[in-house]
């Protein structure tokens, strides 16, 4: 699955405000490619079925699909959860 075009990303220009708002610690090394503690912590993909987030929870990456806004506050809400 490829990471989130520039297209996609676009999409989701609140998503990823919020992340860079509210979470001082996350650093975007690339336009939607977050780090924490110098480790890749968030990233977005395209998919046939929608857009999705990679998210580092405990070690292991768990897929979040952030197609609608109550999956973008769902996600947000576990971004914030883990580093703010």
């Amino acid at each position: 699955m490829k990471h989130a075009s520039a297209t996609t990303l676009e999409q989701l220009t609140d998503l990823l405000n919020g992340v860079r708002r509210h979470c001082p610690p996350i650093k975007e090394k690339k336009p939607g490619v977050f780090y924490f503690k110098s480790a890749a912590f968030l990233h977005f993909h395209d998919d046939p079925a929608g857009i999705f987030a990679d998210l580092k929870v405990d070690g292991d990456w768990v897929r979040y699909p952030v197609n609608t806004p109550q999956e973008r506050t769902t996600l947000l809400t576990e971004v914030e959860k883990r580093v703010c």
